[in-house]
């Protein structure tokens, strides 16, 4: 009875070890290229959103970095209590950070309005080029403000581009891979229907193809979204901070430089 056993279990071994050896062996790379041409260029497709959004977000990691910190060194320039003139040659110097653009587009229009002073007063002979000499109207806030809300909005249009595709490929690479997936699971029912029965050799390749073409997808939304909301909230940040440094502007010019 045991050597019956023995024999039994031997046998039972050696079949398990034959159907593992006959077995097809797949990896990624063999699924991919061998795949039906649909699930390919789904899954091309979505390698190619993949590379894009990592470029994004390598891109958008670089930029925002850049702009944060020379944000911090302008502002300790824009505080330092000197002249507007001199605030003005040393924001050229941070041409990363949207606050030293909105600042010399302020400058720049404060510049027209106390031109337009001086052009009114050049009968009374003031022709010094001092911005704290010449006083324009308070009406003149207006135009100012203006000029600094378009210039925020141009910095934050230019800090935003690219934000599109992120949120696009987060939200659309899922159902691209599960149209893979369908697409494949659709080839292992057909191939049932062409063999005229179900086996493992019949199934693994459209199953297979089905499940990488769900991964793939799912490996590009999901840095897509991270990356998106990441940015998204650091721009929200220097949105408002956009918007402070434009109320700071224009207290410091309705202080200083316009009349009553």
């Amino acid at each position: 009875m045991n050597q019956y056993i023995f024999y039994m279990t031997t046998a039972a071994l050696a079949n398990n070890s034959v159907s593992k050896e006959s077995m097809p062996q797949l990896n990624i790379l063999e699924i991919v290229f061998n795949a039906s041409p649909i699930v390919m260029g789904v899954l091309f497709l979505l390698m190619g959103f993949s590379l894009v959004s990592w470029a994004i977000i390598f891109h958008k990691w670089r930029v925002l970095g850049q702009a944060e910190s020379s944000t911090e060194n302008f502002l300790e320039v824009f505080w330092s209590g000197k002249s507007m003139d001199h605030i003005y040659s040393e924001s050229k110097k941070y041409p990363n950070t949207p606050l030293a653009t909105i600042f010399q587009a302020g400058y720049k229009e404060l510049q027209r309005l106390m031109d337009r002073e001086r052009q009114k007063t050049s009968s009374k002979e003031h022709t010094t080029t001092d911005l704290g000499s010449l006083v324009p109207p308070e009406s003149s806030i207006e135009n100012l403000e203006r000029s600094l809300n378009v210039a925020a909005r141009r910095e934050a249009l230019k800090l935003e581009s690219s934000m599109t595709f992120l949120a696009t490929a987060a939200s659309t690479a899922p159902f691209i891979g599960l149209f893979g997936t369908v697409w494949g699971i659709m080839n292992s029912f057909q191939n049932i229907g062409a063999q005229g029965g179900a086996s493992l050799a019949t199934v693994a390749p459209g199953i297979a193809e089905a499940l990488v073409a769900t991964a793939v997808g799912l490996a590009c939304a999901i840095p897509a979204t991270m990356g998106y909301n990441y940015f998204n909230n650091k721009l929200r940040g220097i949105r408002a901070r956009m918007e402070n440094f434009g109320s700071d502007f224009l207290n410091i010019v309705k202080r200083n430089f316009l009349a009553s």
